[in-house]
């Protein structure tokens, strides 16, 4: 009894030593992870096994006779998410920092491996198939560009911000990525990728010359790659008037238009709706929103966007943490995923409600698919590892006053 209330009371010296910001807790105790951030994951991840599970039972019965086809290899992804956790978790940021280069090179020549022996889906190349599991490398070369990116920052940060080869530097690598990606072909994950990068560049103060000009080329080469490939223009021009074709190349966004309007503000109940019943072509995965839409309403999409938005806040929180203790591999790392989370849900939500063109980009935590769950998983278990290692810093720190 008396050790404990011996330990209390040191708890109490802490906290009360500790700068306002760190106090994010109404417990007594001092937490050593973000328990907010963890619950809204696992929400998040939670929820996205129920969506799938209702979205994909009309197109897995057709497909395979099995109803629970889709949903039971979405089990199979969430215990691959459970070993990805228990890795990441025990990773020491410091080793990312150290490997990030490795990690650059390693991802950049299995996509240039898919591009030999990849697995060619709906007429895409973009999956490596090892065995029983088929990895989308796209999607993990975002996670990878994310840490090598936040390297890069802490290595050439004054020479980013004072002169145009620093800054140009990483857009070469950013280039050779977007190459062997547009080859397969994800223009997606290109501009994910490009976002990112012009994010974290001006975030680490580059200059405001460079950065508009990275931004007007980037620009110009969307709008060149659109021109260049009729089925992009076909979407361009489907999603500025998906009516004037609703059954040819608007009809997947007229789908998803009408299961909006059929979900109204408090949804038609989850498990009831119609146009999962093969009318919404990619219900489970890229237009799952739709569905969340129709069957859980305008709130039922507002809970999930707020959920969304505060992991992605709480990661550029984390990030604005770590700088301010002279932690920048972490901090940027922190931005970056932030970013990264916080772009993917506009696109995603965007293409589906008709204001931005179709992408094929998951949203992410939620839509069926294993490589996003993975990576998504990596990279919230990866801000999980950042704040407890801000933690443990300010914990000993105050520790080393007490002695």
């Amino acid at each position: 009894m008396a050790s404990d209330v011996r330990q209390l009371s040191l708890f109490g010296r802490l906290r009360s030593a500790m700068p306002n910001w760190q106090r994010d807790t109404e417990v007594p105790g001092v937490q050593l992870y973000d328990r907010a951030l963890l619950t809204a994951v696992l929400s998040l991840i939670g929820f996205g096994f129920v969506m799938v599970m209702s979205a994909s039972m009309p197109e897995a019965q057709t497909l395979t006779g099995n109803p629970f086809y889709f949903m039971t290899r979405h089990v199979g992804y969430l215990v691959g998410c459970l070993a990805i956790a228990a890795f990441v978790l025990r990773v020491e940021m410091q080793t990312w920092q150290r490997w990030s280069p490795m990690l650059l090179l390693v991802v950049g020549l299995m996509l240039l491996a898919v591009l030999v022996v990849g697995t060619t889906v709906n007429g895409a190349t973009r999956w490596l198939s090892i065995g029983p599991i088929r990895i989308q490398v796209a999607e993990v070369a975002k996670f990878a560009f994310a840490i090598y990116m936040a390297g890069y920052l802490v290595r050439r940060h004054q020479e980013v911000r004072e002169n145009a080869k620093g800054f140009y530097k990483p857009i070469a690598v950013f280039a050779i990525y977007a190459v062997l990606i547009l080859m397969q072909p994800d223009l997606g994950t290109v501009v994910v990728l490009f976002v990112g990068t012009v994010g974290l560049l001006f975030l680490a103060g580059a200059r405001l010359l460079d950065f508009f000009a990275l931004i007007f080329a980037g620009v110009l080469a969307f709008v060149a790659l659109v021109l260049l490939e009729p089925y992009r223009m076909r979407r361009v021009t489907s999603f500025m008037d998906p009516w004037q074709d609703p059954f040819g190349s608007g009809y997947q966004l007229t789908q998803s238009l009408m299961a909006y309007g059929r979900g109204d503000w408090f949804g038609q109940g989850l498990g009831n709706s119609i146009q999962k019943l093969e009318y919404l072509p990619e219900a489970h995965t890229d237009f799952i929103f739709a569905v969340i839409g129709e069957e859980l309403g305008f709130i039922g999409i507002i809970a999930v966007l707020s959920v969304l938005l505060f992991v992605a806040l709480r990661s550029i929180r984390l990030g604005n943490l770590c700088l301010a203790m002279d932690k920048p591999f972490e901090g940027y790392l922190g931005y970056a995923i932030g970013i990264w989370i916080c772009f993917q849900t506009v696109v995603n939500v965007g293409a589906s409600i008709g204001m931005l063109p179709t992408k094929g980009l998951t949203l992410p935590f939620i839509s069926y698919g294993g490589s996003s769950l993975w990576v998504m998983t990596a990279a919230a278990m990866m801000l999980l590892r950042i704040d407890y290692e801000r933690r443990m810093t300010l914990v000993q720190a105050v520790q080393g006053r007490l002695k």
